[in-house]
């Protein structure tokens, strides 16, 4: 189960040295896949694209600022050209901004939806057309319990309706691309051990541990073993969903 041997996997935002972006690349290597490293910081791509490559793997690195159209549609005719066929994509980058409503900006506002949710319609729509030409492929967005239940975890309203609308752009999707042998789904992680949660004042850390059921944050891997089964042959029956990982902070 789970052979990903001559399949092309794509990830998004995989360029910081403790990001989920680099976890999903490494167990999506692991079993078999080429993997893609896309992030705007070319340096943090080089990085972990070598270690890969030192460990043995297959993997290739661009920068790219998913929030251009020409360079969406460069970097996908350039993985194209290099190997052929694009199978699955991880749309793993995004960013936050912990504000109030009262404090923010139209501008605060653009810019969480021009990366979290327009650059990832850019490069979906491209990565698309690639997929319907080969009657196959496997995408996942990484949603958030925060768009599911209105924050509470990090970040502001901008970042929650950003995380919301990509449940909802999936969930079209879906319906329009399943024809081609394409499915889409997102997985909503609540906290996870990341930069972001290590970053958090621990007084504030605690506060959101003690609304969890589970007692803790959640761990990378454990968002990157539901991002494998969704991304993998064996969920061909499963599109339009969304996995929750929160530790039971959100139950629907």
């Amino acid at each position: 189960m789970f052979d990903f041997t001559n399949q092309v996997v794509l990830i998004t935002g995989a360029g910081s040295p403790n990001g989920m972006g680099r976890v999903f690349a490494r167990d999506f290597a692991k079993l078999g896949a080429k993997v893609i490293l896309v992030d705007i910081n070319q340096a943090g791509v080089d990085a972990n694209v070598k270690e890969l490559r030192d460990a043995g793997y297959k993997a290739d690195g661009y920068e790219a600022n998913l929030t251009d159209e020409a360079a969406v549609k460069k970097l996908v005719a350039d993985v194209v050209a290099a190997d052929g066929h694009i199978d699955v994509l991880i749309n793993n980058a995004g960013i936050s901004q912990k504000v109030t409503v009262a404090d923010m900006t139209l501008d605060d506002m653009k810019r969480i939806f021009n990366v979290n949710m327009f650059g990832l319609f850019l490069l979906t729509r491209e990565v698309c057309e690639v997929m319907k030409k080969q009657k196959y492929g496997r995408i996942v967005h990484l949603s958030s319990v925060s768009g599911k239940r209105g924050g509470g975890v990090f970040g502001g309203a901008h970042y929650s309706a950003s995380k919301a609308a990509v449940l909802g752009f999936s969930k079209n999707l879906a319906r329009e691309v399943s024809e081609y042998g394409i499915t889409t789904n997102c997985v909503a992680p609540g906290l996870i051990n990341t930069h972001i949660w290590k970053s958090m004042p621990a007084e504030q850390a605690q506060k959101v541990i003690d609304t969890i059921p589970m007692g803790r944050a959640g761990e990378p891997e454990e968002v990157s073993a539901a991002v494998v089964f969704l991304a993998s042959k064996e969920a061909s029956y499963i599109t339009g969903e969304e996995i929750d990982i929160n530790g039971g902070s959100h139950m629907d």
